[in-house]
């Protein structure tokens, strides 16, 4: 059995683990590694997966999956540079950074997969998209892939996309709960208990959500179902073009995927 070691335990990391469990890992076949004790602890409670440092990580896994903060990657790349045995497959979760910067730090040949998720890995949805740098084949990505489809979606991408992936789903959950407190605030504003402004709202999140994704329909399609001639729907949305929000988005996603890149470029 491939032995799987989780470097860096948050939130990213531990569903990760939860969801391997869930979909079938035996816990004597996963590892991770927790700066805090007392929160490994806690895991290694939960999940009954053994805590241990990272150079035991390096040494005992045949995948190391990276999932701490770019911040942290250093510290982590100087250890792993000693201890990584050779064939070793390593899974980069840590936004921004590129295969490149494994490859030039880890020893020769080893192959690195470089993936960006997104926060609904909590709950089993996440949209993850992989890319395989220089040494990572067809073999490599096929085993990321099963790894993730534990936790949600799967799909590969070449690397240079990887800064625009960044922006569109890994940063997107944060743009739709923007909204969704935006709409609620509109809730409130027109008379409504936030209570019952926040259950229409997320419930009419959820349901849009399905229909995109069950309906083979495209979002335009979608959207004009719901606006009548001379309705509700074509009036707010008069304003949303008059406020420019389509444009204020399109904005916005380009900065992201803009700090994507600076995120990378820190660590040439």
């Amino acid at each position: 059995m491939t032995t799987i070691a989780v470097l860096g335990a948050g939130k990213i990391g531990e569903a990760l683990l939860s969801g391997l469990l869930s979909a079938g890992r035996r816990p004597e076949d996963l590892l991770f590694t927790e700066r805090y004790a007392q929160r490994a602890a806690e895991l290694t409670e939960r999940y009954g997966v053994r805590a241990v440092d990272t150079a035991t990580a390096a040494t005992d896994a045949d995948v190391l999956v990276v999932a701490v903060k770019p911040q942290d990657i250093e510290v982590l790349l100087d250890t792993l540079a000693t201890a990584v045995t050779p064939g070793t497959l390593v899974v980069s979760l840590a936004a921004g950074l590129p295969t490149a910067l494994y490859e030039r730090r880890l020893p020769a040949g080893t192959p690195v997969v470089r993936v960006m998720p997104n926060t609904p890995m909590l709950v089993g949805e996440a949209m993850s998209a992989i890319s395989a740098g220089t040494h990572a084949g067809p073999e490599h990505l096929a085993v990321v892939e099963d790894l993730l489809s534990a936790v949600g979606k799967v799909v590969r991408v070449p690397e240079r996309q990887q800064d625009a992936v960044t922006a569109l789903s890994g940063s997107g959950p944060a743009y739709f709960f923007f909204l969704v407190e935006a709409m609620i605030d509109a809730g409130i504003l027109l008379g409504l208990p936030r209570d019952v402004a926040t259950q229409l709202i997320i419930q009419s999140a959820v349901g849009a959500a399905v229909m995109l994704r069950d309906s083979g329909e495209h979002p335009v399609a979608l959207r004009e179902a719901v606006t009548s001639p001379g309705g509700t729907t074509i009036a707010a949305v008069r304003e949303l073009e008059n406020h420019r929000v389509r444009a204020a988005l399109l904005s916005a996603i380009e900065a992201a995927a803009l700090r994507s890149a600076e995120l990378g470029r820190a660590h040439d």
